[in-house]
């Protein structure tokens, strides 16, 4: 293992409590309700387009293609992307073991990336706040590359951006999506056991391993 690519939200950081807040004050400025705290957590780790348009869906009763989510949508975009600056950070805390996790694989030599769905300039904002940003070689999000995880595309661009094959670059996550998108470009994948797994068990997920810290990643000999 020469890499290893970290994904953000559920896998390095507790985010949401910031998706709450920012949802709830997106949805107050349309006059709908807060959102369900159950539901958020669901639907987290799959972009920003995916979340939004979810929450809508349960709050309007309709589909997320639906005409009611449709007729209110990029108003509701345009307040998400508002808002989002001033909560980014303030309402999310790092799990515990992620900072020196991430310092035992940098001693170690290894090449280190952060991979998300969220948008590359609020990924390096948060970062930055928890002060996690020094760790990092490459960051890049959402709207970083033509697709997002699980399609393979991100893994293989960032692999090539850190000068290293997939099979020696492994992928730390915390959901199907990282799995999906790490067998699909080719690389090893481990889980961690604490984050958003869109409510299924990550112990069924198809991984090479799981870890209950990310400072208990089995570093090479």
């Amino acid at each position: 293992m020469r890499a290893a690519i970290v994904d953000l939200d559920g896998t390095m950081v507790d985010t949401l409590g910031d998706f709450i807040e920012v949802l709830n004050r997106t949805f107050a400025d349309l006059s709908l309700p807060p959102v369900d705290r159950g539901f958020v957590a669901l639907t987290i780790g799959k972009g920003t387009e995916h979340l939004l348009r979810n929450t809508l869906g349960q709050a309007l009763d309709d589909s997320p293609e639906g005409p009611r989510v449709q007729e209110v949508f990029q108003q509701a975009w345009d307040r998400y992307h508002h808002h989002y600056p001033h909560v980014n950070g303030q309402w999310s805390t790092v799990f515990p073991g992620v900072d020196e996790g991430l310092q035992r694989l940098r001693a170690a030599g290894i090449k280190l990336a952060c991979l998300t769905n969220k948008p590359t300039a609020f990924a390096r904002e948060l970062l930055r706040s928890k002060g996690l940003d020094g760790w990092f070689d490459q960051v890049f999000g959402g709207d970083a590359f033509e697709r997002k995880k699980p399609d393979p595309l991100p893994l293989i661009k960032t692999c090539e951006a850190l000068g290293t094959a997939t099979g020696e670059t492994v992928m730390l996550g915390d959901s199907s999506n990282d799995a999906q998108a790490a067998r699909a470009a080719g690389c090893p994948v481990v889980l961690v056991t604490y984050g958003y797994n869109h409510g299924e068990p990550v112990r069924a997920v198809d991984a090479d391993g799981w870890l209950d810290r990310l400072d208990q990643f089995p570093l090479p000999a």
